[in-house]
């Protein structure tokens, strides 16, 4: 291993232009020198020839100053002190290399708060202890860098002296990187910034307001899936995610959410999947299957959901942002697809399941997500495909007779150990559009729906339903009525207050 060279200069890695001539180090140079069959991390490390450090969107170029030692230690050093903790390619290093290689690398210099942190990883990912000696001195080390990632609550190993802080647990631990995009969605408190909007408003007028937005979130669940539910079929969804929060998270309970959000089973196979899965199209001649992504091998379900329940718990009792917490459980779980059918709602589900759980709406009021989702439709499967393209390379499957795919090779660290920053940034896009625009739009909405309404009320004797049907009228004709409307609906009203009318509409609802 003393002989391995891992640095060299590189143009092109892995079909990504590198942005000047430089050295590979880190992460990078660790895949290319074990040659490993795992997803590059989303930013790659680059020394520079020309003193520069900078970002670019897939790289992070240092100055030849931080050039590390050109050895497995040195790059690994590197990797936990500049890039964060993946634990995918660390699992992935591990096991290229024999178990005497690593202890003899952390007995080298045991105190190092790096090799330390080797050495704890080394012991959580496989389970099973290295022939090293318990520390009996030093001060605890948190394991995962917060200046570069997000962590959960530190548990003490006093055998490594490390502060285990990461996010999950062993069987499912996405990371999230520390971001300027997230850390600028983290400080404006978009939790405290909705309590603050909605604190404005009458009580009758925020619960109005909740059942709506109920409604146009469920509505939202099923646009996203290519399906328009009936009225009945929405409103028992709807009903579903206002519940959202109260049970706990269990395997029963996903089980229960499934059959809410599947109307009929006729043509489903209900439960969790006993057979391969993907997302994508079939051949239109051959009916061969082109996924664009591959589930879960249904062998994995089991262990994978165990994980993402114990992490999601572990979320909840630290003080991990919520809206990150999210990102971690939901998607997880969307990735992962461990149904047949229903999985897209209820990974929208678990959104606001966490958010509730973790109080970051306080006012009652559910969080219509998924109509921010589908303003954004075009980045939300944006924040999917960034998963699921990458992991297709290393996928190894073949096509069942029933023009399934059957996952021929070991992908359970795919969807265990995954970086979800993406995935992160734009839920919080989300949460943005949806505490500035579309909440406040609808309980405003009904503000001015109301003074419409008094308007009605204190010039003509008329029934709720007629007011709602005029107003509804009012509305699809851009706020002024038809002949043909004026004639046969609203017959009963003279010129001069239909013209009153269309001018109250103007100034109250008219958008």
């Amino acid at each position: 291993m003393k002989n391995k060279c891992f640095s060299r200069k590189v143009s092109i890695f892995h079909e990504r232009a590198v942005p000047e001539h430089g050295t590979l180090v880190g992460y990078g140079a660790l895949i290319e020198a074990f040659r490993l069959k795992v997803p590059l991390p989303d930013k790659i490390s680059l020394i520079s020839d020309k003193h520069r450090k900078y970002e670019t969107e897939e790289w992070q170029v240092f100055t030849p100053r931080h050039m590390p030692q050109d050895d497995l230690g040195g790059h690994l050093t590197f990797a936990l002190k500049y890039e964060g903790i993946d634990l995918h390619v660390l699992k992935a290093v591990f096991e290229s290399i024999e178990k005497s290689t690593i202890e003899k690398l952390i007995l080298y210099e045991p105190q190092s708060q790096y090799n330390r942190k080797l050495w704890f990883l080394y012991e959580w990912l496989f389970e099973k202890k290295l022939d090293i000696p318990d520390l009996k001195q030093g001060n605890f080390v948190e394991l995962v860098d917060t200046g570069i990632q997000y962590a959960g609550t530190a548990e003490n190993s006093s055998r490594h002296r490390i502060k285990n802080n990461l996010p999950g647990v062993n069987s499912f631990c996405p990371m999230i990187r520390k971001t300027a995009v997230l850390e600028e969605f983290i400080h404006a408190d978009y939790s405290k910034k909705i309590e603050t909007t909605l604190s404005q408003f009458h009580k009758d007028v925020l619960l109005r307001a909740a059942s709506f937005l109920l409604l146009q979130d469920s509505k939202a669940s099923f646009a996203i899936e290519g399906e328009k539910p009936a009225h009945t079929r929405a409103l028992r969804w709807g009903r579903a995610i206002s519940q959202s929060g109260i049970q706990p998270l269990s395997k029963e309970e996903l089980l229960r959410l499934q059959q809410t959000v599947i109307e009929s089973a006729r043509f489903i196979k209900m439960g969790w999947r006993k057979k391969g899965g993907f997302i994508g199209e079939h051949d239109r001649y051959t009916l061969s299957p082109v996924p664009s992504h591959i589930s879960a091998r249904f062998q994995d379900i089991d262990f994978l959901i165990n994980g993402l329940i114990q992490t999601k718990q572990k979320l909840q009792d630290s003080r991990f942002d919520p809206v990150l917490a999210a990102t971690i459980i939901a998607f997880g779980f969307v990735f992962i697809h461990p149904f047949v059918d229903g999985n897209g709602r209820i990974h929208r589900y678990l959104i606001h399941h966490i958010l509730s759980k973790m109080n970051f709406s306080k006012q009652g009021i559910i969080f219509p997500v998924s109509a921010a989702m589908l303003n954004r439709i075009s980045d939300y499967r944006k924040s999917l495909e960034i998963f699921s393209a990458p992991r297709l390379e290393w996928i190894e499957w073949k096509e069942t007779s029933d023009h399934n795919v059957e996952v021929l090779n070991e992908t359970r660290d795919l969807y265990r150990f995954f970086d979800a920053t993406k995935q992160a940034e734009f839920l919080y896009s989300c949460v943005k559009d949806t505490v500035e625009e579309i909440i406040p739009a609808e309980v405003e909405y009904l503000v001015r729906f109301d003074a419409m309404k008094q308007y009605f009320e204190s010039h003509f004797e008329i029934p709720d339903k007629t007011i709602s049907l005029l107003i509804r009228f009012l509305e699809q004709s851009n706020g002024k009525l038809s002949e043909r409307a004026k004639k046969k609906e609203f017959g009963k009203f003279t010129a001069k207050e239909i013209t009153s009318i269309e001018k109250k509409f103007n100034q109250l609802l008219k958008k």
